[in-house]
């Protein structure tokens, strides 16, 4: 069976990062088979190239590579430090027959030096519009198009922008664990000090965040508390607004997500609409949805679409006041029926399905490698 064989995954995300779909997804898939996490490198001149190896959850092991040069994530100096360092991994674990998973489309040479006998592109993120990213990305990912065996992307709008680039592409949008937020929890006490309304986000904060929505929401309502849970990365923390009212919590593990979100009257979904978020597919939509709260987002694609019924969209900082202030303001019936709609999505979604989802195309792919072979 598929299951049974390795899955070395190579991933742009820390896995101790924000906990979102390449845990959900790999950890489930480390129920059948075992996993080997592969994280960009880390700069670390006190020592020679090397792993530091964890397991942060059963069956999953993640290596990240520590090497004495600087290296921008998989760029060709860290390519070259570290291909010798996997493949003596690859041998002492005994990793046979892997098949290998890129969330990341400059890893493929590694990917390709275990010679792989099932390809995955699991494409969740449309990485060459994010700040930063390599000129190399495109060129790669067409060249990763071209060998994968399967693609899965992580949402409606990706699925379209890749279908016609690749014969068996898949579309897998965020999912949720919807027990994870139903449940009541004790309210965190720097949460709990706090006055309501309160209006909350959590996730990371960085060039994809609507500044000017969040100094919109503080200036219109000083009586509201915005509630901003998560790390800020690749932006200037300078540049973001500062008022009274406005608290920057920074990053919390997801076990403590569903306490903070418990407490708020409207989630928030304030994203830019710039190039960084044409295709993202937010995991936190979903679980906003399982905590059965009022949710106010920007008209990005993969929210508005599926979900203009239940969520409340406004484009502009000034719009977003007042759905915010239609949310706080809505009766008994408007919430029960949104609640009702939520309850439908929730039905039909789970990470567990997900992933099972997942290893059935993976098995396929395989069966079609070996036929051809033979």
């Amino acid at each position: 069976m598929a299951a049974t064989h390795p899955l070395v995954v190579f991933g742009h995300l820390r896995w101790d990062f924000v906990y979102q779909r390449p845990q959900h997804v790999l950890s489930r898939l480390a129920v059948h088979r075992r996993v080997v996490y592969v994280e960009e490198p880390e700069h670390d001149p006190t020592g020679p190239a090397r792993f530091a190896l964890s397991r942060p959850a059963p069956g999953v092991l993640v290596c990240r590579p520590l090497l004495p040069t600087p290296a921008a994530g998989f760029d060709a100096a860290a390519l070259a430090a570290l291909r010798p360092l996997l493949l003596e991994l690859v041998e002492r674990e005994g990793l046979d027959e892997v098949v290998a998973w890129l969330y990341t489309p400059m890893a493929l040479p590694l990917a390709r030096a275990l010679e792989p006998i099932v390809l995955v592109y699991d494409c969740m993120d449309e990485l060459s519009l994010f700040l930063g990213a390599p000129p190399e990305m495109l060129p790669r990912e067409a060249e990763l198009m071209r060998t994968a065996d399967v693609v899965f992307t992580g949402g409606t709008s990706l699925y379209r922008a890749k279908r016609d680039r690749h014969p068996n592409v898949h579309c897998f949008p965020s999912s949720v664990d919807a027990a994870h937020f139903r449940h009541p929890r004790p309210e965190p006490a720097d949460q709990a000090v706090l006055p309501r309304p309160r209006l909350g986000f959590y996730g990371v904060i960085d060039e994809r965040m609507d500044l000017a929505i969040l100094d919109a929401l503080a200036r219109a309502h000083p009586e509201w508390q915005i509630v901003l849970v998560g790390p800020v990365v690749k932006i200037d923390p300078a540049v973001l607004p500062r008022h009274p009212n406005l608290h920057y919590l920074g990053q919390r593990s997801y076990d403590a997500l569903p306490a903070y979100l418990g407490g708020w009257d409207v989630c928030l979904l304030p994203f830019a609409l710039n190039d960084a978020t044409r295709f993202i597919s937010p995991t936190k939509t979903l679980e906003y949805m399982a905590a059965e709260r009022p949710i106010v987002s920007t008209p990005i694609t993969d929210v508005a679409e599926p979900y203009g019924g239940i969520v409340h969209l406004a484009e502009t900082p000034e719009r977003f006041v007042r759905a915010c202030e239609a949310a706080l303001e809505a009766g008994p019936a408007e919430r029960a029926a949104r609640g009702a709609r939520m309850r439908a999505v929730l039905a039909h979604t789970s990470w567990d399905a997900t992933a099972a989802a997942m290893e059935r195309q993976i098995a396929g792919a395989l069966r079609r490698r070996l036929a051809a072979s033979a």
